[in-house]
């Protein structure tokens, strides 16, 4: 009986496997079911309502609204009366002399306030002491009384004398035309604004984080070029924004001097309503360029202050 063998195998032959048959993404997940119920894929995203708020809105514009309508429809608020005396040269004198009652206020203020912040940031008690006690009597006196003092200030005193302290005086000052009305106003008005700059200018400083300093001592800068180079202009991003709200307020207060006879915005305007009697339109005359000049301030101060944020993170 023959022998059967195998047929050979070729040795030559590259070696033949079979593809691996792959699964599309589909058919596995199709296969593996529906997520679990703990699932966040599962979870279906609702967006948050907010019906009170969109209630809040509308009822805000209907009373928006209503309020521009009176406005335009309500025949009291007398706007051709208005139209008349907003351009009218009184006015306008008036909104000059207010302008130079903020601006002598300011600038004095300030230049004071920053003395008297230094002062309190003094390591010498004395000079610290003598600023906290300017600071709180200007700050406890009513500015209307302190203008009133300055005003009657040859009441007080009729004449100031110079020379040896507690003895005899070589120069002598008649006080009666040395301060006239605008200048007892500037004056009032500019150390009443000192007392609060002070505070402010003294916040912002302290802001500044001490290790600068210590690294400008250390590098043998200057202690004035340390102020004036690294101090105020990091310390100005946070003195700006009080500083303008006291300059608004300053701006608006100087009505106040009205009961001095001066003739700024405010006072100017209650001569002229006593005159014609027409109060409201007049007011609204005082109301408008108050809104004008307020917004302007407003304006210059959103630009200085993008000027010393350069380089700040907001």
């Amino acid at each position: 009986m023959p022998l059967t063998s195998d047929p050979p195998v070729d040795q030559t032959a590259p070696d033949q496997t079979v593809p691996e048959q792959t699964v599309p993404e589909q058919t596995v997940s199709q296969q593996a079911g529906p997520p679990p119920a703990d699932d966040p894929a599962a979870l279906k995203v609702v967006p948050v309502r907010h019906p009170w708020r969109w209630a809040a809105i509308v009822v805000t514009a209907v009373l928006i609204a209503q309020f521009v309508h009176g406005l335009v429809t309500n025949p009291a608020w007398e706007w051709g009366v208005f139209a008349q005396f907003f351009t009218a040269e009184t006015v306008l004198r008036a909104v000059w002399v207010t302008l130079q009652l903020t601006v002598y206020g300011t600038a004095l203020g300030f230049a004071l306030g920053i003395v008297l912040a230094f002062m309190r940031l003094s390591a010498s008690p004395f000079l610290r002491w003598v600023a906290f006690g300017y600071i709180w009597a200007f700050r406890s006196i009513p500015l209307i009384v302190q203008l009133l003092f300055w005003f009657n200030l040859a009441y007080l005193y009729k004449r100031l004398d110079f020379g040896i302290p507690f003895g005899p005086g070589f120069v002598h000052v008649d006080t009666m035309g040395l301060v006239g009305a605008m200048g007892a106003a500037v004056l009032g008005l500019a150390l009443h604004q000192a007392a609060y700059a002070a505070e402010i200018v003294r916040g912002g400083v302290l802001a500044v984080d001490g290790g600068q300093l210590e690294a400008a001592a250390a590098l043998g800068i200057p202690r004035l070029r340390q102020l004036r180079r690294i101090v105020l202009p990091q310390a100005a991003r946070s003195i700006l924004p009080n500083a303008t709200n006291e300059v608004i307020s300053l701006f608006k207060g100087t009505s106040i001097v009205s009961v001095m006879a001066i003739g700024e915005l405010f006072y100017q305007v209650q001569v002229i309503y006593g005159r014609n009697g027409r109060v409201v339109p007049l007011l609204m005359v005082a109301t408008a360029w108050y809104v004008l000049l307020t917004t302007v301030l407003s304006v210059l101060q959103y630009y200085v202050e993008r000027h010393f944020s350069k380089g700040a993170t907001r």
